[in-house]
């Protein structure tokens, strides 16, 4: 029998996995599994649940390890976003016993950082949209100008769709709504105390996309990209309006969106993510494929392209999925 530990049960992501675990173990797989996150967790299709720290305590790293002894797990299995760094350098600290389902920790780090994913695919000719920090500019009129459009302000560091706003004017940023504490401001007031931990794009207001990925971890290192599993997901309503995470998917037959499955391949080689990968792309005014971010990890749409659990159950009982662990 395979054991699991989910991290972030109670989450998008976490739930989408919990049902998928739960319908293959009702079809005959012999697998068991517990849930953990920071708050508690009631979902029947996690059979035990337990407690975890957050990502950003000091403790984290401890309470990581007791949970891997705790329950002896065979494969560790991420879901939050804000813990990828954290639990890529954490794997390597970690019996060899317990597989973490995690990039190494340089590229984990690099997808962690929405400014450091920019830098790191345009550096690699991977089609992205213009980006700057809220520092560059003295003003949202200014910054406005830059983009000749909308720009989008988000946090270089958060969980899915957290303070996303599209930004058409400064009237947008006095409404009531997101960036977080910065609600109700003026607008003057609220571009001055957008620092530089935001992350400034250009606006593409095309279609948006979540490819589903699953890069396996004897693929690092390599050429090829060939091994990368990618199921294109379209996104058909958005949380926020134009902006924001999928409220609702469709999946286009495969082969049809061969740009957008080459560019998200292209992406999570050039960051030299492995394993599983959720990210955003829309196209610009002119069609193309721009990745807006990139998320090393299963996302909340997963349940759409179940394919991507049976290649890293796969993959980790064929003993290839492990990415962040030392050599034995």
């Amino acid at each position: 029998m395979t054991t699991l530990l989910v991290t972030g049960a109670g989450g998008p992501a976490g739930r989408a996995l919990g049902a998928q675990l739960a319908a293959r173990a009702a079809a005959g797989a012999d697998l068991t599994w517990v849930g953990v996150d920071i708050v508690p967790v009631d979902d029947p299709n996690y059979p035990a649940t337990d407690h975890a720290p957050r990502a950003d305590a000091w403790d984290y790293a401890t309470g990581m390890r007791d949970l891997v002894v705790k329950h002896a797990p065979d494969l560790v299995i991420p879901t939050v976003q804000d813990e990828l760094p954290q639990v890529a350098v954490l794997a390597q600290a970690l019996d060899h016993a317990t597989t973490v389902l995690t990039a190494a920790p340089g590229p984990a780090a690099l997808a962690a950082d929405k400014l450091l994913t920019m830098l790191a695919l345009d550096r690699a000719g991977v089609p992205v949209p213009r980006y700057a920090l809220p520092t560059d500019f003295e003003s949202v009129e200014e910054a406005l100008a830059w983009a000749h459009g909308p720009v989008v302000i988000k946090p270089r560091v958060s969980r899915g769709g957290r303070g996303v706003r599209l930004v058409e004017s400064a009237a947008d940023l006095s409404a009531p709504g997101d960036p977080g504490d910065l609600t109700g401001s003026a607008a003057p007031t609220v571009w001055t105390a957008l620092d530089a931990s935001w992350i400034v794009q250009t606006f593409a207001e095309g279609t948006e996309y979540c490819p589903q990925l699953f890069r396996p971890a004897a693929s690092a290192g390599t050429a090829g990209n060939g091994a990368t599993a990618v199921v294109v997901l379209e996104k058909t309503v958005l949380k926020q309006g134009r902006v924001g995470n999928a409220a609702a998917v469709v999946r286009p037959a495969a082969g049809t969106l061969p740009d957008v499955e080459d560019v998200a391949r292209s992406a999570v080689a050039a960051l030299g993510l492995t394993g599983p990968a959720d990210l955003d792309i829309r196209r610009d005014a002119t069609g193309a494929p721009l990745v807006l971010e990139v998320n090393g990890r299963f996302g909340a749409n997963s349940e759409h392209a179940p394919e991507l659990l049976d290649a890293v159950l796969g993959a980790y009982q064929h003993g290839t999925s492990r990415p962040a662990q030392a050599p034995r």
